[in-house]
């Protein structure tokens, strides 16, 4: 039976664990070679192993563009090329902006939204030589709307829009697709254990990390051939309005 990504090739940041492990396992299910980058080296590489020989796992600092040369060369020279590039690496600094850190925001847009320039910039030519890419920048609700104490993160999420959009224009006519998706809360080991009333979204609940992997897949794959710089929300109806009553 053929997978929806047959004989792609993926590269995919912080993936060692999380959202980046469920698209990972995803993607291979349906066909795909992934390369797996993240920082943390020995979730990585276990789960490489774990996933078989379609999988390699690189250490990748999204803030370092060398790593990405290093990351996109070992999809081309490994698996033949490269077809999907899934930016998915992330973190959030809480602080109120008369709080926030210097040290932070420039930690937050250095992972979020440079790391993700990189990439792309890094990615561009193997991706031209697909004939068929895909760019999937994973942004947020929180590059939907506004929310308190996340300063840095709110720009780097609605920065990332702005890059995705950017981005279609510039790569359409190599067939390139760039695309955001924005997820609600999402039941990640980050969040486990932690209790998250959700009374205030249309659905009533989290997210579960397969549910967005689907979202990501259905990017990845020729699927979404016509879909370009545009956003794709799973976020259970958070950015609709309120749902308390």
């Amino acid at each position: 039976m053929t997978g929806r990504v047959d004989g792609k090739v993926a590269l995919i940041t912080g993936a060692a664990r999380g959202m980046g492990a469920s698209h990972a396992r995803l993607l291979l299910a349906e066909g795909a070679s992934v390369v797996i980058g993240d920082i943390l080296d020995d979730d990585g590489a276990a789960l490489a192993a774990e996933l078989g020989e379609r999988v390699r796992y690189v250490h990748l600092d999204v803030r370092d563009y060398g790593q990405w040369e290093d990351a996109v060369a070992t999809a081309v020279g490994v698996f033949g090329g490269l077809d999907i590039l899934i930016n998915n690496a992330g973190l959030v600094k809480s602080a109120p902006i008369d709080e926030h850190s210097i040290e932070d925001w420039d930690l937050v847009i250095a992972v979020n939204l440079s790391g993700a320039f990189y990439g792309i910039r890094a990615a561009a030519e193997a991706l031209k030589a697909s004939g068929r890419g895909s760019i999937i920048n994973v942004s947020s609700d929180a590059g939907l709307q506004g929310y308190e104490k996340i300063t840095g993160y709110n720009a780097s999420k609605f920065g990332l829009r702005g890059l995705t959009k950017n981005a279609a224009l510039d790569l359409g006519r190599y067939n390139i697709r760039v695309n955001t998706v924005h997820p609600g809360l999402i039941r990640t080991p980050m969040v486990a254990g932690i209790e998250f009333p959700q009374d205030h979204v249309a659905l009533h609940r989290v997210g579960e990390m397969e549910e967005l992997s689907k979202l990501v897949l259905f990017l990845a794959s020729d699927e979404s051939s016509f879909s370009t710089g545009a956003e794709f929300v799973a976020d259970g109806g958070e950015s609709a309005g309120l749902a308390r009553y």
